[in-house]
């Protein structure tokens, strides 16, 4: 089943207010919803966006696909978060060691046939 994130509209005519949703890709705009994982007030500002991180994160990782209004809205959030996030260091790579050339052996002479035993009877 494919899902995506997408903005439902509620709120009253010229008021919006949105939620964050996690639908099938072909459910209506403000039809079934699996997940309700946020809110955005557009009328107060972006200061009025409220996600659960923790769900986002989840269906992203299962494979939901955000779509193009909600990635704008959400880019600044999702920067904030990789800010706030611990940085993590790699390991440093230990030097590759150079394989000591081993000596190629003839096309023709790698495998050689076997003497046959003679039946005794």
């Amino acid at each position: 089943m494919a899902t995506v994130i997408r903005f439902s509209r509620h709120g009253c005519k010229k008021k919006p207010i949105y939620r964050i949703v996690v639908q099938h890709n072909r459910a209506p705009r403000d039809g079934k919803f699996i997940e309700h994982i946020g809110n955005f007030n557009p009328i107060k500002g972006s200061e009025t966006l409220l996600v659960h991180r923790d769900r986002l994160e989840y269906w992203l990782s299962v494979g939901a696909q955000m779509s193009d209004s909600v990635r704008t809205t959400l880019k600044p959030k999702l920067k904030e978060w990789q800010a706030s996030a611990p940085a993590v260091e790699k390991a440093p790579k230990a030097p590759k060691e150079k394989k000591a050339a081993a000596p190629k052996k003839a096309a023709g002479a790698s495998k050689k046939a076997a003497p046959r035993k003679s039946p005794e009877a």
